[in-house]
């Protein structure tokens, strides 16, 4: 199996800053970003209180078979100021489909620390490739920042950003034959 990048769209991974490495056993794959923040507060211009990004992805895969993502883990780094919120959120589909799977994760400050979350799907609800036709998997994932009550001389942020602790996006495949 392969994984092409057809195109990265979005405040969150400017061209370039993106990059997907699928696993040897062809399990999953990982999305690397090394500049995905959202910011609110002193300091940060009023576009980076949410940031998205969204991939399409072209998989080259064997034939008779399809796929779905069954789980997806999202990891990052949180300083929000007490007062202040903001929320992970993602949703995939196949290029076409009205179908989607949508996750959403709420932060509330105060919170310093690194994040991880897994959104698991429950097999009944994977959505799954056309069987038979090469359908793009879009991956549109989204930060977003609101001070709120916080300290206006503060700042509070989000970040799937690769350089502040080496997090990655991992997503996990579901398989079965056509």
């Amino acid at each position: 199996m392969t994984v092409d990048v057809v195109t990265v769209n979005g405040s969150g991974c400017k061209q370039g800053t993106a990059e997907v490495v699928v696993s040897s056993d062809n399990t999953s794959f990982w999305v690397i970003y090394s500049d995905y923040l959202a910011q609110a507060g002193k300091g940060a211009p009023a576009a980076d209180i949410r940031k998205n990004c969204q991939l399409n992805l072209q998989l080259d895969i064997p034939q008779g078979f399809t796929y779905g993502i069954a789980e997806a883990t999202y990891a990052g780094y949180g300083h929000l100021q007490r007062g202040a919120s903001g929320y992970q959120a993602v949703n995939y589909y196949f290029q076409g489909q009205s179908e989607t799977n949508t996750w959403k994760h709420n932060f509330a400050g105060p919170f310093d620390d690194n994040w991880s979350i897994t959104h698991r799907t429950e097999f009944a609800d994977i959505v799954y490739a056309p069987c038979g036709e090469k359908k793009n998997l879009n991956l549109n994932s989204s930060l977003r920042v609101d001070k709120g009550t916080s300290d206006a001389n503060t700042n509070s942020f989000l970040t799937m950003d690769y350089t502040r602790g080496e997090v990655r996006t991992l997503y996990h495949f579901s398989w079965k034959r056509c």
